[in-house]
C-alpha cells in the first residue's frame, strides 16, 4: 500500500460508516414509518432502533420529512442525471421517455441501496395516504416539473417563460409517470420490473391519446 493509499484508506472508512449510519437510519424510519405511522413515528423512536443520538439524526436529515422521502429524492436525481445525458437530437418527449426507461434499469440498485423493493412500495403507498405528505409530495412533484421543464427549455434553447411548449410537455409527461405509479402502488407485483413495463405501456400511449380519435380504430394494443 502506498502513502497515498494508506492516507485515503481511513477516509474511505469513515465514509462507508457514514453511509453505513444514514442507512440504518432510514431503514428504521421507514420500518417505523410503515407498521405505526408516519405522524406516530418520533425522532426519539428512530434513534433508539439505530442505537444512535438525535444529534447523529439531524446530521443527515433535516427533518423526518426529508428522511420519508429520500428514494424519492434519490430516484429523482438519477433521472434528471439521465435527462442531461440523453442526445442533443432525441425530441423533448423521447428524451425524457428514454431517460426515465433508462433509469428504471439501474433504480433497483439505487432503492436497494436504501432498502428492499417491497418497504419502498409500503412506503409509496403510506406518502400516497398520508395527507401531510401527500403535499409534501405534490410540492415536490411541482418543484421537479420546474427542474425538467427547465432543462428542455434549456436544450431547445428556448426561454421557459416564453415558450409553453417545455411545460405543457412536462406537464403530460409527468401526468403519466404519476398514474402508473399510483397503479403499480395499488398493484400486486412489487418490482421494479413491473413498474418499467407499465410505464413504458403508458408512455406509448400518450401520443395517441393526445392526437388520436378515440371513436376509430381498436384502442390501444
Amino acid at each position: 500500500m502506498t502513502d497515498g493509499q494508506r492516507a485515503a484508506h481511513p477516509t474511505g472508512l469513515r465514509e462507508r460508516k457514514k453511509r453505513r449510519t444514514r442507512d440504518a437510519l432510514l431503514h428504521a424510519a421507514f420500518e417505523l414509518f410503515t407498521t405505526q405511522g408516519y405522524e406516530k413515528t418520533t425522532v426519539d423512536e428512530i434513534v433508539d432502533a439505530v442505537e444512535v443520538s438525535q444529534r447523529t439524526f439531524f446530521r443527515y436529515f433535516a427533518s423526518k420529512e426529508e428522511a420519508a422521502f429520500a428514494i424519492q429524492e434519490a430516484m429523482e436525481s438519477y433521472f434528471l442525471a439521465q435527462l442531461r445525458r440523453r442526445p442533443a437530437d432525441e425530441t423533448p418527449f423521447d428524451a425524457m421517455r428514454n431517460a426515465v426507461l433508462c433509469a428504471w434499469n439501474s433504480i433497483g440498485e439505487v432503492i436497494e441501496e436504501i432498502a428492499t423493493v417491497e418497504l419502498h412500495l409500503r412506503m409509496y403507498r403510506m406518502i400516497e395516504s398520508t395527507p401531510s405528505l401527500l403535499a409534501a409530495h405534490l410540492r415536490r412533484c411541482s418543484d421537479l416539473e420546474n427542474q425538467i421543464a427547465l432543462l428542455i427549455a434549456g436544450r431547445e434553447g428556448l426561454d421557459v417563460d416564453e415558450d409553453p411548449r417545455p411545460r405543457v410537455a412536462v406537464a403530460a409527461f409527468s401526468g403519466v409517470m404519476r398514474v402508473t405509479g399510483q397503479l403499480w402502488g395499488r398493484g400486486r407485483d412489487c418490482d421494479v420490473d413491473s413498474l418499467r413495463v407499465l410505464t413504458e405501456a403508458y408512455l406509448d400511449q400518450l401520443g395517441p391519446a393526445l392526437a388520436g380519435n378515440w371513436r376509430t380504430g381498436s384502442g390501444p394494443t
